[in-house]
């Protein structure tokens, strides 16, 4: 089976979390692995008839450098995927770990890397119970990359799916978003700009934690990683074929990031996360959810950015802070490769 897009390799587009990287699960990967519970595409999917509900995922992270302003590669590729077993209402329980290690690789920054993965697993309250390690030749690897598998329980009363979206509910992120793409890209050789700007890299399910205490009232959560908030709310634009809208001048990006975004000319709102939660709810439950998040660390800076309209086109409207309304698109692919 031949992909609808005509291309003859993969590109670094395909791996960012955009436009492009859909039409490659879609059209390539889809007809060949979906056996059912791949359709939906989640982070993590809810496992059955194994006792307990549990919550199953995984991810890979090649991130370059392997250590920048808040994190590193280790602590991160913890972070990633209890995120990712979270947005399913899942509490992180146990993980795997798979090193890929490339020959000469320093003893040194492997053990930092390593005491950090260990201290993120004790404050994200996970377990590391199995792994793998692999040695390639020097130059087959590009130092070390990881993957990680996660198992969580099922803590969420209700299932968190796009399905139960409607015209009128609210759209909440839980703090100042652009953070940690652009701690990435500002650390890097090509970039030698002095700006204060670290990864927001941190688990998020003390803030799911709370807000699945709203039952009903939550419908949906998603962690904006890979191509920025404007990726997922046009993910949820595209999930639910309504038009999702939301006012720039309510959505929190830190002076730091937003000065560092404007010098490099890049969209704040296209660079990745890797600590913040988009929460879908209904609108009755806007005060209460603020309420439960008033004391949370993990979510200083929460905002209601705008809501879900009636209108049946997937689109994402943004009303900007001069008055006037554009589209917000969803990004071909990452602003920079190997960003998580």
């Amino acid at each position: 089976m031949t992909p609808s897009f005509q291309v003859n390799s993969i590109s670094l587009a395909h791996g960012g979390g955009g436009k492009m990287s859909r039409q490659l699960i879609r059209d390539l990967i889809m007809p060949r692995l979906n056996r059912g519970k791949l359709a939906a595409l989640p982070d993590s999917v809810v496992l059955s008839n194994l006792g307990d509900k549990i919550a199953f995922t995984t991810d890979s992270f090649v991130v370059s450098p392997i250590f920048f302003p808040g994190g590193n590669i280790g602590s991160l590729s913890v972070h990633g995927t209890c995120n990712d077993l979270a947005c399913s209402g899942a509490q992180p329980v146990f993980l795997s770990v798979g090193l890929i290690l490339e020959e000469g690789f320093p003893m040194e920054k492997l053990s930092r890397l390593l005491d950090s993965m260990s201290e993120a697993a004790d404050i994200c309250g996970v377990e590391i119970v199995t792994g793998d390690t692999k040695v390639t030749p020097k130059g087959a690897t590009d130092l070390i990359f990881i993957n990680t598998a996660g198992i969580g329980k099922v803590r969420s009363a209700v299932e968190l799916t796009p399905t139960r979206i409607a015209p009128g509910d609210a759209i909440i992120v839980s703090g100042p978003v652009g953070n940690h793409g652009m701690a990435v890209m500002l650390s890097r050789a090509e970039f030698s700009f002095d700006f204060d700007v670290k990864s927001d890299s941190a688990g998020i399910w003390p803030v799911v934690e709370r807000l699945l205490t709203l039952e009903s009232g939550l419908k949906f959560l998603r962690d904006p990683t890979r191509g920025g908030l404007s990726a997922t709310l046009n993910e949820i634009a595209g999930l639910t074929g309504f038009t999702v809208s939301v006012d720039e001048s309510m959505i929190p990006v830190s002076p730091e990031v937003s000065a560092a975004a404007e010098l490099l000319g890049i969209n704040p709102l296209e660079a990745a996360n890797e600590g913040k939660v988009v929460a879908v709810i209904d609108s009755g439950s806007v005060d209460r959810a603020f309420d439960l998040l008033n004391d949370c660390p993990q979510a200083v800076g929460a905002s209601l950015i705008g809501s879900v309209i009636g209108e049946n086109k997937p689109r994402v409207i943004m009303k900007t802070r001069i008055g006037g309304s554009r589209v917000l698109s969803e990004p071909m692919g990452e602003l920079l490769p190997r960003i998580c």
